[in-house]
């Protein structure tokens, strides 16, 4: 069955953590003053943490309910981590495409392969740190993580490296100002597509057109 076009895009964000990919996303979203744009928000069966709220953060359901989801295919990429589910549904993201907002999804390289098989119209974008020692400084400047912690981050970050040629933008996030620009022209870009254009644009196209 051919994928429905839709003139808004899903966006696919991975970066090794302590990368900049949260910070760059935030900043984008407060930039944007016309465009609908928003974070995707996961469904998880961990137990809300304080502060956190149903909704804004994830949407908590429990185990049951979860794996009622998964039979019924309602996600378009999921995981089990550490005996928690994460999912993201594909419900929630086709409605906000159907809406014309654009969806930024923060997940995984695992999580990103899923969603390209689910979504293949999705654009996918890999943030990469300007060095590797660039990174762990960063790490240690969060001020989040113990020094063990830090060097398993680091073990892991290089693995996620690995697969940055799987993705069909690449950021390095050397000066962040000049990555957020770039992050905003991957969208425009993204956007001025002539097929993106021909569902923005039906009206004045079949106009233009018309005496032919």
């Amino acid at each position: 069955m051919q994928e429905k076009l839709y003139s808004a895009t899903l966006f696919i964000i991975s970066a090794p953590s302590g990368a900049g990919k949260s910070s760059l996303i935030n900043a984008y979203l407060n930039t944007q003053t016309t465009r609908k744009t928003k974070v995707s928000i996961s469904h998880t069966t961990r137990d809300s943490r304080p502060g956190e709220q149903d909704g804004q953060h994830y949407h908590f359901v429990d185990k049951t309910t979860f794996e009622q989801m998964i039979a019924q295919q309602a996600f378009i990429e999921y995981a089990k981590v550490y005996d928690n589910y994460y999912g993201t549904s594909r419900q929630a993201i086709e409605g906000c495409l159907e809406q014309n907002i654009d969806v930024f999804l923060d997940i995984d390289w695992q999580g990103a392969q899923q969603v390209r098989q689910a979504m293949p119209d999705a654009k996918s974008i890999f943030i990469l740190p300007p060095s590797l020692t660039e990174l762990e400084n960063r790490l240690i400047k969060r001020g989040q993580d113990s020094e063990e912690i830090i060097k398993k981050r680091m073990l892991k970050a290089q693995s996620e490296i690995s697969h940055y040629a799987e993705y069909d933008y690449l950021i390095i996030n050397d000066d962040f100002n000049h990555s957020l620009t770039q992050l905003q022209m991957i969208t425009q870009v993204e956007k001025l597509k002539t097929d993106k254009q021909s569902l923005i644009n039906q009206k004045l196209i079949a106009e233009l057109m018309l005496r032919f």
